[in-house]
């Protein structure tokens, strides 16, 4: 390339999400499926927050958390669907430079920290059961605070680096992005220098991160088991269980897609590349919209009080 083309590109004004390649007749179709899904997402987290603080009886710390998971999504929502929608709509590609590192801080800082927030859950169900006469002298509403403010501070101070590094490299080969967001290797792979400092900072995050998530989540589990299978009777298996499972259903319709995702674009090099960009929105919208719909179908005390407003709302 030559110098005068090379300046271009150093530090663009703006980059260009090309969207889906190879799929643009199909756009109108798969508009309707993303609006579907961040409409479910919105409404559905929107919902769960309002029910929470209408309920004094849901001010207890499993609630809380899933507020934080509330407030996780919906950013992850308002951070991805606004600018996909404008291009399958509006053709509207350019996104302001610093737009794009904003882009790409929110949607990797908050997936962190909705991993974070799965952890705390799941610490919350092992004292729940395991502990269930010190659960509230345990996590008292001081101790979920601190919790939550651990989640943040993790997710924004570990993922800093991200677009700080972005920021530094030149750009000098395209501004073109495959993708309808600014996805943080996708961007750094534009730039024309030795990125390995992003590319081996950004695998061992996400291993550090992931890996120690679930490897605790997974922890707090086996304890919770030893402890349903120790009760007496059936019934009593049966209902204790009962208070897990929509977490556990959360959980693995979050991390089974990521795993998925991070498979394929490790392994996957003869996919084509609107299957790599599709299953890359999909590994974010698909738990989006799920996790509102999971607590709110298998929550008894969420599920009650969501029918109970429906009633009053048709009488």
């Amino acid at each position: 390339m030559s110098n005068s083309n090379a300046s271009n590109f150093t530090n663009p004004s703006t980059f260009i999400l090309l969207g889906i390649p190879g799929l643009e007749e199909a756009y109108t179709w798969i508009s309707i499926l993303f609006c579907t899904m961040y409409t479910i997402s919105v409404l559905g987290n929107f919902t769960i927050l309002f029910i929470v603080k209408k309920e004094p009886n849901l001010h207890v710390p499993m609630y809380y958390f899933l507020c934080m998971l509330a407030i996780t999504d919906l950013v992850l929502c308002m951070s991805i669907l606004p600018k996909a929608m404008s291009i399958f709509w509006f053709n509207s590609r350019e996104i302001d430079f610093n737009s794009c590192l904003a882009q790409m801080y929110f949607i990797h800082c908050f997936s962190a920290m909705g991993s974070g927030i799965f952890l705390a859950m799941a610490y919350d169900r092992y004292v729940a059961i395991c502990h269930p006469l010190r659960h509230s002298s345990i996590l008292t509403n001081a101790v979920v605070a601190k919790i939550g403010l651990a989640v943040v501070l993790r997710g924004c101070l570990l993922l800093l680096p991200y677009p700080l590094l972005a920021r530094q490299w030149p750009y000098c080969r395209t501004n073109v992005i495959p993708n309808l967001y600014c996805e943080h290797m996708a961007v750094v792979k534009l730039a024309c220098a030795d990125i390995r400092m992003s590319s081996y900072y950004s695998l061992s995050l996400a291993i550090f991160l992931s890996g120690m998530d679930v490897f605790f989540i997974a922890v707090s589990y086996i304890q919770i088991l030893r402890a349903i299978f120790s009760l007496p009777t059936k019934d009593a298996r049966h209902t204790t269980f009962g208070t897990c499972s929509s977490h556990l259903c959360v959980i693995l319709v979050s991390y089974v897609p990521a795993l998925f995702s991070f498979l394929s674009h490790r392994f996957g090099h003869n996919v084509p590349l609107h299957v790599h960009v599709l299953m890359a929105n999909m590994y974010f919208l698909v738990p989006l919209m799920l996790h509102p719909i999971i607590f709110g179908v298998k929550t008894k005390q969420i599920r009650e009080k969501l029918l109970r407003l429906v009633i009053q709302k048709g009488t």
